[in-house]
């Protein structure tokens, strides 16, 4: 993946995107984390700050750290980030059983492999 291939979005989209494929709604986002509906939804249009320890809050409560959260990424200086669909991607596996994510890494292997043959 080259530089321009970082995602462009905002922290409010990122949220959006997690919460969603988290399958959460705006109000049980703000339950989970101790705000109103109304404040989430400021979150996701990028209206309102983010102290830290609100960060912690919300990126514990979608399943990823505070770096996926802030960044759209995890990982080492120069290493790619992650694209909005490897995150949405990576958030539906790690809520899988241990055996959906079994079937998910087979079809994926079988995917890969066929698409190296081409």
């Amino acid at each position: 993946m080259m530089a321009a291939d970082k995602p462009a979005q905002t922290l409010g989209a990122r949220i959006r995107m997690l919460r969603r494929a988290r399958g959460l709604t705006q109000d049980r986002l703000a339950d989970t984390t101790g705000v109103s509906r109304s404040a989430v939804a400021q979150w996701e249009s990028d209206r309102a700050g983010h102290s830290a320890g609100m960060l912690r809050r919300i990126a514990e409560a979608l399943g990823v750290s505070v770096g996926v959260l802030r960044d759209g990424w995890e990982g080492q200086p120069g290493e790619a980030p992650l694209t909005p669909q490897e995150t949405a991607l990576l958030t539906l596996y790690r809520s899988c059983s241990p055996a959906d994510r079994s079937v998910l890494m087979h079809v994926a292997e079988k995917i890969a492999a066929s698409s190296q043959e081409d």
